[in-house]
């Protein structure tokens, strides 16, 4: 049971390792949409949003409602919306420890320039 649990994690991870199919994940925890909206808040080419959600489909992260001609997509468990919390909490963790890092940084603590050793030629003027 472990062993399928580690699989299943490595596969939903697999899944999250695009920074397209994670916006399509964030804009689908709004509400669903089709490929032309999320074609239009992302920005690109239909075919790169068809690519992307056919993989969120075969991870079973999405699900799709047909309407006439369109297809609008959905997400499959919204524990996929608080996965992605948790990362944006860790991304925001992170990005304040690096400005206090930053901040209360000495001079110092800076690399320093290396002069160089060479003479330097004196500039022309034009």
């Amino acid at each position: 049971m472990t062993e399928s649990l580690q699989g299943f994690k490595a596969e939903l991870f697999k899944a999250l390792a695009h920074p397209v199919r994670i916006r399509i994940l964030e804009l689908l925890h709004e509400s669903e949409k089709s490929v032309k909206e999320l074609q239009h808040a992302l920005g690109t080419e239909g075919s790169t949003v068809s690519q992307q959600l056919a993989i969120l489909r075969m991870r079973n992260l999405v699900d799709t409602r047909k309407s006439g001609t369109q297809i609008f997509y959905r997400l499959r468990d919204p524990e996929v919306s608080d996965l992605l919390s948790v990362a944006r909490r860790m991304f925001d963790a992170h990005v304040v420890r690096l400005q206090s890092i930053s901040i209360g940084e000495s001079p110092s603590a800076r690399p320093r320039k290396v002069r160089s050793k060479r003479p330097q030629l004196a500039r022309q003027s034009s």
